[in-house]
């Protein structure tokens, strides 16, 4: 389910967990190939990281069918390249991508926290400023990144960009409490939307379905990491 104007958290994992990202160049060849179908499509992107297994994006579409399309012909891309690069044949990632509505003003930061801390929690890095591949540099350090369109909130936060930079850091002192961790885990695992009970009471009179992330007896939570290389992590989901 997407909506047009409003933010979506959507993850897309390596099948099986594998690898999808194996040299420097193959980050660079997606982050090329993702800022043509943002462009194409209208898309703005507000956070990312591409981590050594899957990769997570915040977006918002002009068009409900805007996203769809930009993460269908960007895996057609990407997996023609990975195959004919390192002569492989067959699917590179998982048959489903999974999207999570956000309310903005609650869990718009949040997510975006969620997104560049991937690297963090999966001890790859020590500080979301050491990992080359999200969109943290950008949000928090003010390097550029020509994919990036800052979201309202984001530039809410100063009058500056150094200001905004500033308070985005203050935001990454203190981590993500578990219950925060374990909604937005549950949200992406289940395509639900994410935020207050009048906010999903809003989508469901949009939408004429009832939307909510809810518990299925125990629901199996992906961990921060399993038992593989450090890269492999799979975080989030």
């Amino acid at each position: 389910m997407h909506i047009a104007d409003y933010p979506h958290h959507i993850i897309q994992r390596g099948h099986n967990l594998a690898t999808c990202f194996f040299a420097e160049e193959n980050y660079q060849a997606y982050l090329h190939w993702l800022g043509d179908g943002l462009q194409k499509n209208g898309i703005q992107l507000h956070a990312y990281v591409l981590m050594t297994n899957h990769v997570h994006l915040l977006l918002t579409p002009r068009a409900p069918e805007d996203i769809s399309r930009l993460i269908i012909a960007l895996g057609r891309q990407f997996v023609q390249y990975i195959n004919k690069t390192y002569r492989r044949t067959g699917t590179l990632w998982d048959s489903r991508y999974k999207s999570s509505l956000i309310q903005t003003d609650i869990y718009l930061l949040r997510c975006q926290r969620y997104i560049e801390l991937n690297p963090v929690r999966a001890n790859m890095v020590r500080d979301p400023g050491e990992y080359a591949w999200s969109s943290y540099r950008a949000n928090g350090l003010g390097a550029s990144d020509p994919l990036l369109s800052p979201h309202a909130l984001y530039l809410a936060l100063g009058e500056t960009p150094e200001a905004r930079q500033t308070a985005y850091r203050e935001l990454f002192r203190t981590e993500l409490d578990e219950a925060a961790l374990t909604e937005l885990r549950l949200a992406i695992q289940q395509s639900q939307p994410i935020g207050s009970e009048r906010f999903l009471q809003q989508i469901e009179q949009m939408t004429g379905q009832r939307r909510e992330a809810r518990p299925r007896g125990r629901p199996r939570l992906e961990p921060d990491g399993p038992a593989a290389l450090p890269g492999q992590m799979e975080l989030g989901l």
